[in-house]
């Protein structure tokens, strides 16, 4: 073999050793970005102070006697509505003589990060297995903007709603 037909051979071999490495290279980049840096990315939620902490707290009182089904108000307000980033801590308060929950009508959601909206998922909230006692209050903090139909357990003629709206101030 000639001494250019070596040096050609040399380049070539170079070449494709130099096409090999940047495909080596590609290829766990997409590795590293589809299976680490995209779910870590996805998993973490992120929300403004505003709206974790909100500055005002909408509150729902279970009016006296809304344990009897013939009351004709048992959450008042019934359909509250908050703020998001403004007022999306919703409070309970129990005024009747009887322990009360609040349970969403929709059983599948569960907020990013509150968890379920249902004050039996938050017994250490309320100190009584996720009941709310008379005289106690328990919290939940949305995190969406949505219409969240709520009742309570053991009386189901009790319902109420939270609407969330945007804040566009």
């Amino acid at each position: 073999m000639s001494r250019n037909g070596e040096k050609e051979s040399a380049n070539h071999a170079t070449a494709g050793i130099s096409i090999i490495g940047f495909v080596v290279v590609v290829a766990v980049s997409l590795i590293y970005y589809q299976f680490i840096y995209v779910p870590q990315a996805n998993a973490i939620p992120r929300f403004t102070s505003a709206i974790l902490e909100p500055a005002e707290t909408t509150r729902v009182t279970m009016v006296e006697d809304a344990v009897l089904e013939s009351s004709p108000i048992h959450f008042k307000p019934q359909e509250a509505r908050a703020v998001l980033g403004v007022s999306n801590t919703v409070e309970w308060a129990n005024n009747d003589s009887v322990a009360h929950t609040v349970t969403s009508d929709d059983p599948q959601y569960v907020d990013v990060i509150n968890g379920k909206f249902d004050s039996l998922a938050h017994p250490e909230q309320t100190g009584a297995n996720g009941y709310i006692e008379s005289g106690g209050k328990w919290s939940f903090t949305f995190t969406k903007a949505g219409e969240f139909p709520y009742h309570c357990s053991p009386h189901p003629w009790m319902k109420g709603k939270v609407i969330v709206v945007e804040n566009f101030s």
